[in-house]
């Protein structure tokens, strides 16, 4: 693990993570170029009187000590609030580096899929080196929104964080932590910035009424859950891409194929060029558990989803790049 190794201008680099700051006092911790378990992360510093609210971890014990690292020299102190945007090991793994002086907040589901699925990304990529991962539930929970009335606007990064849950989209626990007076959105992996988007644990048609809130809060700044720090034309991208999954998996279903055999006749077009494009098969065994009518974020056979990803991915299981 590196420690912070350079200032510029506008970035600080630690160990191969980039630190964009995106308006005065908020700051994009960026993983790039952000494919499976390369996360982002996000802290927002003020005056002395507020509290470092920390948005996000990382997936592998070096890279939250290198977060935690950056984010001490950068504000100066540990964060008091750590807000987890979803469940996923990439997102939380890292919880118990920053408690117990920071109170965890996130969605009731987010903390119940967390107990329930434990330190589960190992058994899928078992050769990565984890370090001391552990479960760390959030301690605070909140029903749709909440108000973070963070200092009185003496520093940078003061003002109101909200904290909005979209319903069920990425996944069933998901947070939007937007800041309306500095005009910042975190979206979580409700949005893939370059990489494509991933809707196995949540919901296809949740996940586009999640672009449509994000587009109605008037962000100027975007900080996607993977990918470089972008602007309110990426929900363009993502919500053309959900779309075209839900029509892909409806001709799948007349025609009475499977989400394997419909992935590998697909034509991706325009979303060829987005990172991780063996998602799609997972996509569509969402899609069609929705066609079905199960409940949105009903879980799925994990297993099975990954055997088709491997089918369509040449063989080859997805790459972790934490």
């Amino acid at each position: 693990m590196a420690d912070v190794i350079c200032h510029e201008e506008e970035f600080i680099v630690a160990s191969d993570a980039k630190l964009e700051e995106v308006a005065d006092g908020v700051f994009a911790y960026l993983q790039l170029p952000g494919g499976w378990c390369l996360n982002n992360a996000g802290f927002v510093v003020g005056s002395e009187e507020s509290e470092t609210v920390l948005i996000d971890t990382a997936a592998t014990e070096a890279r939250a000590r290198a977060l935690r690292d950056t984010v001490v020299a950068t504000a100066g102190r540990m964060p008091g609030v750590l807000v987890n945007t979803h469940h996923h090991g990439d997102h939380t793994f890292g919880n118990h580096l920053f408690t117990p002086h920071a109170r965890v907040v996130a969605h009731p589901h987010c903390r119940e899929e967390i107990l329930r699925t434990g330190v589960d990304l190992p058994t899928i990529w078992p050769d990565v080196a984890w370090g001391d991962i552990a479960v760390t539930l959030p301690t605070t929970t909140y029903a749709d929104r909440m108000t973070l009335h963070n200092g009185d606007g003496g520093g940078g990064g003061d003002g109101d964080i909200e904290l909005i849950h979209p319903g069920v989209a990425h996944t069933v626990g998901d947070t939007v932590v937007w800041l309306p007076e500095q005009r910042v959105v975190f979206t979580g992996d409700l949005i893939f910035s370059g990489g494509t988007p991933f809707v196995f644990m949540g919901s296809v048609a949740g996940s586009l009424a999640a672009v449509w809130l994000l587009r109605g809060l008037g962000a100027e700044t975007v900080v996607p859950g993977h990918g470089p720090v972008c602007g309110p034309e990426v929900y363009d991208t993502v919500e053309r891409y959900l779309t075209w999954i839900l029509r892909l998996a409806e001709q799948g279903r007349e025609a009475g194929i499977t989400p394997r055999e419909l992935a590998l006749e697909a034509d991706l077009g325009e979303f060829a060029g987005l990172g991780e494009p063996e998602r799609l098969v997972m996509n569509l065994h969402r899609a069609y558990a929705e066609l079905e009518g199960l409940p949105d974020g009903t879980p799925l056979p994990l297993p099975d989803a990954l055997a088709d990803v491997i089918a369509c991915n040449g063989g080859a299981p997805p790459v972790c790049h934490a």
